[in-house]
């Protein structure tokens, strides 16, 4: 890509930052994401990171229904062995997790276990902030996503995120990745679309400020008309009684920000584009309070659109090629707490599926007895699931990224 492509694209991508406030004034049309169609290597694979934002209770998702001081330490919140979805004699997934289950029998889901870092930090700006640079001695200024960025040679395009705004993992030293929200965004109510087209045209002899303004404002309209394109044409492709994919997918029959997200995704990587690293998130597992009935919803979320992905991407040749790391930025406490819910804690589990994965259970169940201050002592750090991935998906030396580390996950791609 060219620079002054490449300036262009970071302008109407809404990269924040110096690289994005040096970029030139004119449009850049998102739509060339999809015309770089058929340049990737068909050999290579793809990542796909899900962030579950507010510190999802890892102990009701992977429930160790069979230990006794579960059920000591969550009274009314733990599940009985009759409702879970049983991985084993000794745990299970939620009740409302029912698609991943199956995805576990047929050997598409792996349950990493036990997943923290030292010294861990339960504010929730801090862990993630650690989750997103892979940098817990200290505060990071880059992503772990964005230095891969940097050294696969810069191109916004190899790392898009889907989300609402730009995360900070897909920000690098020299540059960044693309944020293209597909959600959320409504023009102002009573404009007139001859407002709305001189808000987005240059003028003569304007401020170079003025000028990106406008450019940026013209790729947020190209960039809704463009999704709403895509979309048409992928619903005009579906046959309407298409069994193996439903329309709606989340509780009510509407689809949720992730269907969303995911379905865009996969439209991506049906077309061949050029993406390497795709960015989803779904927030709202902050559950203090009245948690069992909460993330049980949010959870059915998760699964539904899990599930629609996997299985629309176990269709084909580059969809079979998709690795999906599912995470949040800590777990809860073992104990509930005395309004039905359950406070910041450590550690907690990834979850990885997908065709290239070999499923079942990787690292040591955390105990429930040996604790640290009343939380979880983490088995598996967290920079082994990242070294796995960058090693195993993205073709790439995990210690020219995460400062040298050497750990890795065996076995499980």
């Amino acid at each position: 890509m060219d620079t002054l492509t490449r300036r262009r694209f970071l302008v109407a991508s809404g990269v924040v930052g110096a690289t994005a406030l040096a970029a030139g004034a004119a449009a850049y049309r998102l739509d060339d994401l999809l015309a770089t169609a058929g340049e990737r290597d068909p050999q290579a694979r793809v990542l796909v990171l899900v962030t579950l934002y507010g510190g999802n209770d890892g102990l009701n998702t992977v429930i160790p229904y069979a230990d006794p001081a579960y059920h000591d330490a969550r009274p009314d919140l733990a599940y009985p062995a009759e409702e879970v979805k049983r991985l084993d004699d000794e745990v299970g997934l939620n009740p409302a997790l029912s698609g991943l289950h199956r995805l576990h029998g047929e050997g598409r889901l792996a349950v990493v276990r036990g997943v923290g870092y030292p010294k861990p930090d339960r504010s929730h700006f801090r862990s993630m902030d650690i989750w997103q640079t892979a940098q817990p001695e200290r505060p990071g200024s880059t992503g772990w996503l964005g230095r891969w960025l940097d050294r696969a040679g810069g191109d916004p395009r190899l790392a898009v995120s889907f989300e609402p705004a730009l995360p900070p993992l897909l920000a690098g030293e020299r540059g960044a990745g693309a944020s293209v929200p597909v959600t959320g965004r409504t023009s102002a109510k009573g404009l007139p679309e001859s407002a709305l087209a001189a808000f987005a045209a240059a003028a003569p002899d304007e401020s170079p400020a003025r000028a990106r303004a406008a450019a940026c404002f013209a790729d947020l309209r190209s960039v809704d008309t463009m999704i709403r394109q895509v979309r048409d044409a992928a619903a005009a492709e579906e046959p309407a009684d298409d069994a193996e994919t439903p329309a709606a997918t989340a509780t009510g029959g509407a689809s949720t920000p992730l269907d969303a997200q995911l379905d865009l995704v996969a439209q991506c990587v049906e077309a061949g584009v050029s993406t390497r690293v795709f960015s989803v998130s779904l927030g709202g597992f902050d559950t203090h309070a009245d948690e069992k009935q909460l993330q049980q919803v949010l959870l059915g979320q998760v699964d539904r659109a899990l599930t629609r992905f996997a299985d629309r991407m176990a269709r084909t040749d580059a969809g079979r090629r998709v690795v999906v790391a599912v995470h949040s930025e800590f777990g809860r406490r073992v104990r509930a707490n005395a309004s039905d819910g359950t406070d910041h804690g450590t550690a907690s589990d990834v979850l990885l599926l997908g065709t290239a994965v070999r499923g079942g259970q990787y690292g040591e169940p955390p105990s429930l007895t040996d604790l640290d201050d009343g939380d979880l002592k983490f088995s598996t750090d967290f920079r082994d699931v990242y070294a796995t991935l960058l090693e195993r998906v993205l073709d790439t030396d995990p210690g020219e990224v995460l400062a040298g580390w050497r750990g890795r996950l065996t076995g499980v791609l």
